[in-house]
Parts: C-alpha cells; sequence; structure tokens
C-alpha cells in the first residue's frame, strides 16, 4: 500500500500500520504530505532537500510538510543521521490504515481530500509505468496489467471480495526499505494497486426510456 492507503472493512490492522484518527486524517489531506509519506516508506529516511527534489518542489514547502506529519506522529526525525546543517526525516509506519466510519461522518472534508490525494498518487504511479512500458525489460512489461472487472454483488459479496483479496496480497513479499537484502536475486519492486468502486443503480426517472445512449467501457487490457 503501500504504501500511502488501505481502507479495509472488517479486517485488524497489521503491526507495521497506523491507524487514522483525526488528528492523523487531517494531516494527510494534502496531496504533497501523502507523497512525502510514501517516499520515505518507500526509500527509507531522507532529508527535506532530497525529498523535495524528488516531488518537484522547493524545500522549505517539503520541510513545512514534514513538520506538520511529525506533529500528527507519522513521521519523525532520524537522530541518528542528522547532524547541525541536515535534518533526516524518516516514516514511524509502513502502512495507513483507515476504517473508522464514525470519523469519515464527523470529518467528510478531510476524508475526500486524503481519499482524493490517494487517487492522486495511485494515478500518477501508474502513468509513470506506462511512460517507462516501451524501456522496461520485457521479463517484466510482460506482468504489466490493466483491467477492470465489473460484477454485481452484494455489499457482504463485496467484503468478501476484499478480504480474499488482501490474503492473496499477504501470500507474498512486502516491500520495504531494508526488504531488498532479504529479496531473492531478480525480485523489483511490483506494484498491485486495488480500487472497489461501488456503483449503486440510479433510480430510473419518467424519461427513462430503457436505452444507454453512452454504455460503459469494460475493459480488459492484454499484456503488450
Amino acid at each position: 500500500m503501500t504504501e500511502p492507503s488501505e481502507q479495509p472493512q472488517n479486517s485488524t490492522p497489521q503491526p507495521d500500520a497506523v491507524v487514522l484518527d483525526a488528528k492523523g486524517l487531517r494531516a494527510l489531506a494534502h496531496p504533497v504530505r501523502v507523497q512525502l509519506v510514501g517516499l520515505l516508506r518507500k526509500h527509507g529516511p531522507s532529508t527535506a532537500t532530497r525529498l523535495a527534489e524528488r516531488l518537484g518542489v522547493n524545500s522549505g514547502t517539503a520541510s513545512y510538510h514534514l513538520r506538520q506529519l511529525g506533529a500528527a506522529g507519522l513521521v519523525e526525525e532520524d537522530t541518528e543521521r542528522g547532524n547541525a546543517r541536515e535534518r533526516w526525516w524518516r516514516s514511524v509506519h509502513q502502512r495507513t490504515w483507515f476504517n473508522d466510519q464514525e470519523l469519515v461522518e464527523r470529518e467528510p472534508e478531510a476524508t475526500l481530500a486524503y481519499l482524493q490525494s490517494v487517487a492522486a498518487t495511485h494515478t500518477s504511479r501508474t502513468q509513470q509505468a506506462l511512460n517507462e512500458l516501451q524501456t522496461m525489460p520485457r521479463v517484466w512489461r510482460d506482468t504489466f496489467d490493466m483491467s477492470d472487472w465489473p460484477l454485481r454483488i452484494t455489499p457482504e459479496e463485496a467484503s468478501a471480495l476484499y478480504e480474499e483479496l488482501r490474503a492473496v496480497m499477504s501470500r507474498y513479499r512486502q516491500d520495504t526499505p531494508g526488504a531488498a537484502a532479504q529479496a531473492p536475486e531478480g525480485a523489483e519492486r511490483f506494484s498491485v494497486i486495488t480500487h472497489l468502486l461501488p456503483e449503486p443503480d440510479a433510480p430510473a426517472t419518467p424519461t427513462d426510456t430503457g436505452t444507454d445512449a453512452g454504455a460503459d467501457t469494460d475493459t480488459d487490457t492484454e499484456r503488450p
């Protein structure tokens, strides 16, 4: 997730996850902060200057957002690396857990801003993979896939589907800043992004003719 977010239905958070409270949710309700946490989880400790270069922002902006994340307990200063001239930061957790429906109702604006930031991060990651696809080694290019699977299921079945997907992901090696040393030869970072998107049927209107002037496009993109 990571990663930026998991929003489980009826699951137990993993030991390396932070469970968002109102303070943490508000702290992450900004795209730059979501990206900063993601970079620290992916690459390990870093400075505001180096993070700013990766994000294309100035170091002052990165420093400000890191301090806000630090106040919320999402990142902390890495005192073993820092010195009088450089301040290093690290992520306190490897995952974000967000499933408090009461919090969603109390903080609707922060919830929407946070989830929009996560969605933007996922879109950016997908676009990066597309941009690199033609120069990617064939062995990895053959694993690339973009699919959507339209289903008609109940809310209970949707929750069961989430749990099944999560169980499958848990069988594979998780990526952390220190995982590369223990990974087998040939292992690279691989992102699996899941979107479970409910689409409740809209009630029919009196003018509904029963035809669909603009049908949805259900795609299952084959690997190149």
